[in-house]
């Protein structure tokens, strides 16, 4: 039996990097070097595929819960093998009894996950799905990823370039991220510190308590088919089982396992030295009847409890320290919107091509970031208060200093909540997400008489284009039936810091007729064409 725990376990751990690995490589890739194909393990998470209406998904993974348990937990979700990563990382150089075997069974919080889910699930179907952003475990993973893992490996990237570079090697090339924001940062930082103290102290305390997948799994793995279980003749108490439970779901005492917790490590059954824990086809109405409960608390238990009282203690303190870093971004933030009211331009955010609109990129939207680490030119940037607290960590099109590809459609095609909906390259070309509004008042053409154009030359629909003004100047107009808001135009307008030429998002997005195709002549040439 101790061969099939190590097999078990080992066969869960290689799933877990087969799953884990691509995604995170996925998500830092700075070059594109990996094929958009990859953006199938995305798929597989349970949150997108519910807002993506993937039912095919949905029932694979209800099916799989059925029949083996919360395999998805510890192996297809990012977030679970990345807390397993932490637990690791933690217990290097610890001795077993206060390292990795350092948990001890507690009682679970079912009132408050199942009210926090139910909650989390009811907001969402109402459209208010901010609560959901937060909890995401696979979004969580998305912004930590994004705006933590991936600049740093970008600047050991541009570390290694430069050192190469200087003994005349260009293996490597430097890379600029325009797409790292306050928002970004607070998000991922928040999330990376909430997973390493809970993990630290609790193990599984996120997936048990805080995660709606994690509640919403645990109602049907109670009845898996397949479980751990106890063999009770063979047991003798050890307690390696329960030290060793980072779901906090086993109770050695009474030899019960609580399965709507249990991850499907095998922890347990490796370090099991009679083998008397097994995992095998159990349903439950086989269910054994547990042991009677000890009398006396044991200072093991004490102990635990001191430990949930730290847990919530640092939980607290990070928010705490949080608190004036959040209060500092939203008074940039707001300083920067009001300067915009005072220029009339208070405008909504403009939102990917694909999304439809505004209100339903919003209801769908979950903050992963997938799309604004996969756009080409960086033009997509996860919001912070400018846009309100309604839109806070969704993605918006900044043309500050870069524009939409005219022919680009990676955003569609990666997004797994299809908040962007998939499209094709002639539909792209036609999808208007805003339209160009030209202020004349800023235009170098008119403050200081000199020629430009810049907007008229990188419009790709003929929307913009330069006629006649004074003497020999031309001036921009718009033809707002054929603006796509690409934003070539005010991404290359030399006017700072208030664009002369900006983009006003459409609130529901609308569609436009493709400019003519230039007729081509048909020259024929003499001799060699002089």
């Amino acid at each position: 039996m101790k061969r099939q725990a190590n097999y078990l376990k080992g066969l869960r751990v290689l799933l877990a990097i087969l799953f884990f690995i691509p995604i995170l490589l996925f998500f830092i890739d700075f070059d594109s070097k990996l094929p958009d194909s990859f953006h199938s393990l995305l798929h597989l998470q349970i949150v997108p595929a519910i807002l993506g209406l993937s039912f095919g998904i949905l029932v694979f993974q209800v099916v799989l819960v059925v029949l083996f348990g919360r395999i998805y937990c510890s192996t297809i979700c990012p977030t679970g093998v990345f807390q397993d990563i932490i637990n690791r990382l933690f217990c290097i150089g610890k001795k077993k009894r206060n390292g990795r075997m350092r948990f001890k069974y507690s009682k679970p919080f079912n009132l408050f996950r199942y009210l926090l889910a139910g909650v989390t699930l009811l907001l969402a179907i109402v459209g208010f799905t901010e609560l959901l952003v937060w909890l995401d475990p696979y979004s969580n993973f998305g912004r930590m990823a994004t705006n933590l893992f991936r600049p740093v490996v970008v600047w050991g990237n541009n570390m290694i370039a430069a050192i190469l570079m200087g003994m005349d090697n260009y293996t490597l090339h430097h890379v600029t991220l325009k797409t790292i924001t306050a928002a970004g940062l607070i998000a991922g930082g928040l999330a990376l510190l909430t997973f390493v103290v809970m993990t630290v102290l609790r193990g599984r305390f996120f997936c048990n308590t805080l995660c709606p997948v994690g509640a919403a799994l645990s109602l049907i793995s109670k009845y898996a088919l397949f479980r751990i279980s106890f063999n009770k003749s063979a047991c003798n108490s050890c307690g390696n089982c329960e030290r060793t439970c980072k779901a906090e779901a086993i109770d050695s005492k009474q030899m019960t396992v609580d399965t709507s917790r249990c991850v499907d490590c095998f922890n347990c059954t490796s370090s099991c030295a009679k083998g008397s824990l097994k995992y095998r086809f159990n349903p439950v109405f086989k269910k054994e009847k547990p042991a009677e409960a000890p009398l006396s608390t044991s200072s093991s238990n004490l102990s635990h409890e001191a430990n949930s009282r730290r847990l919530f203690l640092a939980t607290g303190a990070t928010v705490a320290v949080t608190l004036p870093v959040v209060s500092a971004l939203a008074k940039k933030t707001q300083t920067e919107a009001d300067a915009k009211e005072e220029a009339g331009e208070r405008w909504g955010p403009v939102t990917p091509p694909g999304s439809i609109g505004l209100e339903r990129f919003k209801d769908k939207c979950t903050g992963c970031h997938i799309c604004v680490v996969k756009c080409p030119t960086q033009v997509l940037r996860p919001a912070g208060l400018e846009y309100g607290l309604g839109y806070m960590l969704r993605p918006y099109v900044s043309y500050k200093s870069s524009y939409c590809n005219y022919e680009c459609t990676i955003c569609s095609d990666v997004c797994p909540n299809h908040a962007i909906m998939p499209l094709t390259v002639e539909q792209k070309k036609t999808t208007q997400v805003g339209i160009a509004t030209f202020v004349i008042d800023r235009c170098i053409v008119y403050t200081e008489g000199t020629d430009c154009g810049a907007c008229s030359e990188h419009c790709p629909t003929q929307a913009v284009h330069m006629i006649p003004y004074e003497g020999t100047l031309t001036i921009p107009k718009i033809e707002p039936e054929l603006c796509i808001g690409c934003g070539g135009c005010e991404s290359i307008c030399p006017v700072n810091p208030l664009r002369a030429i900006r983009i006003k998002s459409n609130a529901a997005h609308q569609f436009v007729e493709l400019p003519p195709e230039e007729e081509v002549k048909d020259v024929v040439i003499d001799d060699f064409g002089f």
